[in-house]
């Protein structure tokens, strides 16, 4: 049975289940976004599910840097149901396109072209996987 979704934005309360899924932000960087509103988490039945972090690319386009769902709720929508929130709250607020990238060599890739998400380019480091950059316009 499917379980009741709620998404609100990330506030400081959150910052021990954020931690245990997110490992690549400093106590200081949630901070920022907590107060920024720059994070979402995702609720299924009034637990902690999964994390949706953001920032601004060039300072005008949504870049999600972070989605993270637990565990034992991936594979049954709740990905797909918090990047659909996240991209209307930036439609709402007149962003007409958003972002994202992926390691070339992770799955999250086709999980954002399934969402509607087109390469838009790439990033080569010396001695990491290629970073694949999506895109999809909200309008």
């Amino acid at each position: 049975m499917r379980k009741s979704v709620t998404v609100r934005g990330v506030c400081v309360a959150d910052k021990e289940f954020w931690f245990s899924l997110d490992k690549h932000i400093s106590p200081a960087e949630f901070d920022k976004k907590a107060e920024d509103k720059r994070g979402y988490v995702l609720f299924a039945d009034g637990e902690p599910a999964g994390i949706l972090r953001y920032n601004l690319f060039w300072d005008n386009t949504p870049f999600c840097t972070m989605l993270y769902i637990g565990e034992g709720y991936r594979r049954k929508g709740y990905g797909a149901e918090l990047v659909d929130f996240w991209e209307k709250e930036m439609a709402a607020v007149g962003y007409d396109f958003v972002l994202t990238s992926t390691r070339a060599d992770e799955e999250a890739q086709n999980f954002y072209r399934a969402l509607g998400y087109r390469d838009c380019g790439s990033l080569i480091l010396s001695g990491q996987p290629t970073e694949i950059f999506l895109c999809k316009n909200l309008r």
